[in-house]
């Protein structure tokens, strides 16, 4: 009996816990930021402002859970909370004014926006300086360039990326398959694996057999925003999952109504797969990780320039 659930062990795959993994970058961001403090006599601190129009209650959710995770790193915190019914112009001046401030190191501006609103005139009037988000044109562009290194990158594809390094999952000379080509996630996670010498084949909407490609992939990196798209028979043998995706399914035996799943059928692929993200637990707490690291990023770079 225990041969057999010895046996059982070894053909699931192992998880990668995101939520540890983020914990140590905390305590490492953490470390950082006390050792900024002492160095300028307690006279300098990392700041982030958040910017919230609207009352989605998921978008209210991720602003506090991005302001306790500043506060734990010892990150001042700044926000600001506008009615729906704002203007443009009320959100732009919101945005210039944090430009303008010194204490302020980084600006997030919540997403989505009211539909009467220009996201991307939004986004591009934060200050390349402080675009924590990584989605300002410049710092996209420069993620694909080779011998350039954009200023930020987008905080959910840069914490998968690290998810695979911290679990000393080899990336150069391996073939990796990102599902989906969002300007967010998907776009900027395959430039980041081709950084990093992965021959990098991008799967979307309009590809025809995509299980084909992921097939032969010794990474996949799911980020369509499809439950369960990715099965199990899709996968090679062994490889590395990252799933980004965290979709609602209907599920009467939750008190909620429903369960979350990512875009990869966990149940099979856990039974193929060599290390496999949970959803949750796996990216997620990655994203936040990688925001509070970009703020600090920023910081630093403000603190030299201020010597």
């Amino acid at each position: 009996m225990d041969k057999v659930e010895g046996e059982q062990e070894q053909d699931q795959a192992q998880l990668i816990d995101g939520k540890a993994i983020a914990e140590t970058i905390r305590g490492e961001i953490r470390d950082e930021v006390a050792r900024l403090k002492e160095e300028s006599g307690g006279r300098f601190e990392p700041g982030l402002a958040v910017v919230l129009v609207g009352e989605r209650k998921d978008s209210q959710t991720y602003v506090r859970s991005k302001k306790k995770g500043c506060e734990e790193a010892g990150i001042k915190s700044f926000g600001t909370d506008l009615p729906e019914t704002a203007t443009e112009e009320e959100v732009l001046a919101v945005v210039r004014e944090y430009n303008a401030d010194p204490r302020v190191h980084g600006i997030l501006v919540q997403l989505p926006l009211p539909s009467h609103m220009d996201e991307e005139k939004i986004l591009m009037a934060i200050s390349i300086e402080k675009d924590v988000d990584g989605f300002h044109p410049e710092n996209i562009g420069k993620l694909a360039m080779r011998g350039r290194d954009p200023d930020f990158v987008c905080c959910t594809p840069k914490g998968s990326v690290e998810l695979l390094e911290r679990s000393n999952i080899p990336i150069a000379g391996k073939s990796a398959v990102v599902v989906g080509r969002s300007n967010i996630v998907g776009t900027p996670a395959a430039m980041l694996l081709q950084r990093r010498n992965a021959t990098v084949t991008v799967v979307h909407s309009r590809t025809p057999n995509p299980e084909k490609y992921i097939r032969e992939a010794d990474i996949v990196i799911a980020a369509c925003g499809v439950a369960n798209f990715v099965r199990g028979d899709w996968l090679k043998p062994g490889c590395a999952v990252i799933d980004v995706g965290i979709n609602a399914v209907d599920d009467p035996t939750k008190k909620r109504g429903y369960r979350l799943v990512g875009d990869v059928c966990f149940e099979e692929a856990v039974k193929v797969a060599g290390q496999i993200t949970p959803v949750p637990g796996g990216v997620g707490p990655m994203t936040i990780a990688m925001l509070l690291q970009n703020t600090l990023e920023g910081a630093k770079k403000a603190y030299e320039q201020g010597k």
